[in-house]
């Protein structure tokens, strides 16, 4: 693998730690700037609405800027949103600083995705993929548990500010490595007009696969957002047991990305056939054992592997099945976002209405909407090809026609 792969590894890492730790320093941001705890909760909304509608625009705004441009800005970005938010004392600067934040981040991954296509070969492009998402599994074992301490420590701002110096070494290495040609002059796909890769976009393959990685997403972070509060609820895990658990989950994460990086590019669609109703058993019984330590404890990191498994080889599909070299990663981008807003909006009324079981019944029933939407596809493609088979027999339709 390149070693550029591996520094924008390193922003993403960053960047991911930015979106999931500010949720355990909201106490002490609501304190210091003189807020109430549910305003401050507005900063995570915010850095959410910013992924889902910054990948596309930040994407289309950046398609004709060569990638070392393009992401070097957004890092630039990025780090100044950090550098503006932690010496801010104002909560509307610091949410505006968030908004932006999250728009230059989701800006980047984009680029980011649709870059690693011009840099690595075809057919080890799903393990290119996974080493940069893994950069967001880190985070979750990592750099959210290490965000939260050197915020405790020092205080939020100095959480901020470690965030931000982080980014610096892979604007280095994106300013010295990155491709220095806009992918609309690489010769590569349909790139001569933004209309015609949205009209790529479009097709029915990509289409499915962007519902599948929104689902699949929406179920992980449907059932990660509440897991702590389950845990220390009817669980009864208390003191380090809970961040112990979210880290479970995150080591199982990276584990189900290598696992798709090594295998993706040759078994894809077997790996999204087998993970598919491995992961909605998965939920389906931590629903019923939500209760139970030993079921949190033996199934967390095995619902981490098997939905980041599944997660990243679906994102490889959309990069690679869409004729879209500059949109295509902003649109992978965006749905695993809508994924990320809408689980935890259903699954927080579940676990009031329903109580500890709620957010893993809803994680199932979208997992399961994934699996029958890949199964009616599955079994239409497999019609179409019997019948063209049949088709080219002596006999069949197209030899009574010679």
């Amino acid at each position: 693998m390149p070693a550029l792969l591996r520094l924008l590894a390193v922003a993403v890492f960053a960047q991911g730690t930015s979106e999931f730790v500010l949720a355990g320093l909201l106490p002490g941001i609501a304190t210091d700037l003189g807020v109430p705890l549910a305003r401050a909760g507005l900063l995570t909304s915010g850095f959410a609405l910013g992924m889902v509608l910054g990948a596309p625009v930040m994407a289309a705004a950046a398609r004709r800027l060569a990638p070392r441009w393009a992401l070097s800005g957004f890092l630039a970005v990025f780090i100044a949103a950090h550098v503006l938010g932690a010496g801010t004392g104002s909560f509307a600067l610091l949410l505006t600083s968030r908004v932006v934040a999250a728009a230059a981040n989701a800006g980047f991954l984009a680029v980011t995705l649709s870059t690693v296509t011009r840099v690595v070969p075809a057919g080890r492009r799903t393990r290119a993929l996974a080493v940069v998402l893994g950069g967001t599994t880190l985070a979750l074992v990592a750099g959210v548990p290490a965000g939260a301490l050197v915020g405790d420590l020092l205080g939020w701002r100095a959480t901020l500010g470690a965030i931000a110096l982080l980014c610096l070494p892979p604007l280095v290495a994106v300013l010295v490595a990155a491709p220095a040609r806009p992918a609309a002059d690489a010769g590569t796909g349909a790139a001569g007009t933004i209309g015609r890769e949205l009209a790529s976009l479009r097709a029915r393959p990509v289409r499915l696969d962007l519902a599948l990685t929104a689902l699949v997403n929406g179920a992980t972070f449907g059932s990660f957002t509440y897991l702590a509060a389950v845990a220390a609820g009817p669980a009864g895990l208390t003191g380090g047991a809970l961040p112990a658990l979210l880290a479970v989950f995150g080591v199982g994460a990276l584990l189900g990305v290598t696992l798709a990086g090594r295998i993706g590019d040759r078994h894809g669609r077997r790996l999204i056939t087998v993970t598919g109703p491995a992961l909605v058993a998965g939920w389906a019984l931590l629903t019923w054992a939500a209760d139970a330590p030993v079921a949190l404890w033996v199934l967390t990191p095995v619902q981490g592997a098997l939905s980041f498994a599944l997660g990243s080889t679906l994102v490889a599909r959309v990069v690679a099945t869409a004729d879209a070299p500059t949109m295509g990663g902003s649109f992978a981008t965006a749905a695993l976002n809508v994924g990320a807003v809408v689980g935890p909006v259903g699954a927080g009324p579940a676990l009031d209405a329903v109580g500890a079981g709620g957010p893993f019944a809803v994680s199932a029933a979208l997992v399961l909407a994934a699996v029958g939407l890949w199964g009616v596809v599955t079994v239409r493609a497999r019609r179409a090809s019997r019948a063209a088979r049949a088709d080219r027999q002596p006999g069949g339709p197209a030899g009574d026609r010679r």
